[in-house]
């Protein structure tokens, strides 16, 4: 484990008896009580999450908006100070470089949060673009720690915390503010489908906030949670995970987020003509979500086929969904198979278990 690259909560999640794996070359949380009690502890009360090893990019200078409207393809022209939204870099052929999120401070001023295992390639990918432009990126990863209350309960406990008032950061807004005592971003987003909040503070006191937030959330039930139930609870969310349910060979139309790739948006933006035209031909494939009916879990590269045996696509995401009691996952497919309601089959080592496509989220909180 030597090797391995360290947030600034690795000894506290050792301390507290987590189970420490390698993620991507990350030394990192995978459960503490257990994948099934974290999980219900966010769907139910309040979970709290070591995201550190995310990254995050500041970009700064007369340009940036136009630089980022060039570079992702969301509108960038449409938020407003304090306002985040969610986007993706994609290359000259429409293939998703990262998912990221951008946070608005000012017009000249905006703050990149992209994925712990394309920090290095986003890095290059923005700065080789970025001498275009009059503007700044500079890499503020190493120098920030990121933690997430997430579920029904997490305002009121990080309430406890702040004199910002929680109640009126709407979703996917933040504020600037000290929590703890410790100055914060924090915004009202995650990776759960849960309420909640994600806090960025200076690394090195990322260690006294966690539990800080721990003693807060004691009373209500607030449970540490690793990679495990972060991984169930975003996949019943359908929130796609960069690696696996997209990557430099998928495009956003093919992976759902046609949602956010502004094709009329008045700019242009890399990858764009590979887009449209992929629009104007239609996608041979699309990312799906299906619920199995027999019994077995998918897994990631699980082969997909339809009714006469013939393999159609391939397994994204996979796993027993612990709110619905039943196995879930996402799955590449040729689009003519694609349709909510069809029927599919996943070869699950030497059976195949039916499964049924379903739209939309598997989980939704009221």
């Amino acid at each position: 484990m030597v090797d391995l690259k360290k947030t600034p909560l690795a000894d506290e999640h050792v301390k507290q008896g987590a189970k420490m794996v390698d993620f991507g070359g990350w030394y990192m949380p995978v459960q503490y009580a257990g994948l099934v009690a974290e999980h219900e502890a966010v769907r139910t009360k309040v979970g709290l999450f070591d995201v550190s090893h995310m990254g995050e990019v500041r970009v700064k200078g007369k340009d940036a908006e136009a630089f980022l409207n060039a570079i992702t393809v969301n509108d960038v022209t449409k938020l407003t100070d304090g306002q985040a939204h969610y986007s993706v870099m994609t290359n000259e052929q429409g293939g998703i470089i990262d998912d990221l999120l951008i946070y608005r401070y000012a017009q000249d001023h905006y703050l990149l949060v992209i994925n712990a295992g394309t920090q290095d390639k986003d890095f290059a990918w923005i700065s080789q673009h970025a001498v275009n432009y009059e503007v700044t990126a500079v890499n503020e990863s190493a120098d920030t720690g990121q933690i997430a209350i997430q579920g029904p309960l997490a305002q009121k406990v990080l309430q406890t915390l702040t004199e910002t008032d929680l109640s009126e950061i709407a979703y996917y807004h933040f504020r600037e503010g000290h929590v703890g005592g410790v100055p914060a971003i924090i915004s009202r987003t995650g990776y759960t489908g849960e309420d909640g909040f994600e806090c960025y503070m200076p690394a090195d006191r990322a260690a006294e906030l966690w539990n800080k937030m721990l003693e807060a959330g004691a009373g209500e039930g607030i449970q540490p949670a690793g990679l495990g139930a972060r991984d169930t609870l975003r996949l019943e969310s359908r929130m796609h995970l960069y690696g696996n349910d997209m990557d430099e060979n998928t495009t956003p139309l093919e992976a759902g987020l046609g949602w956010v790739t502004k094709l009329k948006k008045e700019s242009d933006f890399v990858g764009k003509a590979a887009l449209i035209a992929q629009k104007k031909e239609g996608v041979a494939r699309k990312l799906i979500g299906f619920e199995i009916e027999d019994k077995g879990i998918a897994r990631h590269g699980y082969p997909v086929e339809n009714e006469e045996g013939e393999v159609i696509g391939t397994v994204t995401s996979g796993t027993h969904s612990p709110t619905l009691k039943k196995s879930i996952g996402l799955a590449y497919v040729a689009s003519g198979n694609a349709k909510p309601g069809n029927v599919i089959h996943i070869r699950i080592r030497k059976k195949t278990a039916a499964a049924r496509i379903v739209k939309g989220p598997f989980y939704k909180r009221a």
